[in-house]
């Protein structure tokens, strides 16, 4: 499966409104976990089984909730039994689709 997620403190009394440091925490645990990943500006996404997954999703949650009084998590799941590597793969069929319409 794959899942991608957002995690973010509020509450965290801070002018700037920069949650940097506690997104760091987060895919600090994503890394330490060795399950494949990718981050960018919105999204972190990790792939692996469901009860590995969550996990993780779990453990960076914990580790946001140090920065603030409250915590925001957003989810969304790409579920489909017997497939792996789909982190690279379904962008790989995407680019495919894309250079055949060239």
């Amino acid at each position: 499966m794959l899942v991608a997620f957002s995690v973010a403190p509020s509450g965290t009394g801070r002018e700037d409104g920069s949650v940097s440091d506690a997104v760091a925490a987060a895919v600090a645990v994503v890394r330490a976990s060795g399950l494949p990943h990718r981050t960018d500006a919105m999204f972190t996404t990790i792939e692996g089984e469901w009860d590995e997954c969550f996990a993780v999703v779990r453990a960076a949650t914990d580790a946001v909730a140090a920065f603030g009084s409250r915590v925001s998590l957003v989810l969304k799941a790409d579920i489909r039994p017997g497939f792996t590597g789909e982190l690279d793969a379904k962008l790989a069929r995407l680019e495919a689709h894309l250079d055949a319409q060239d």
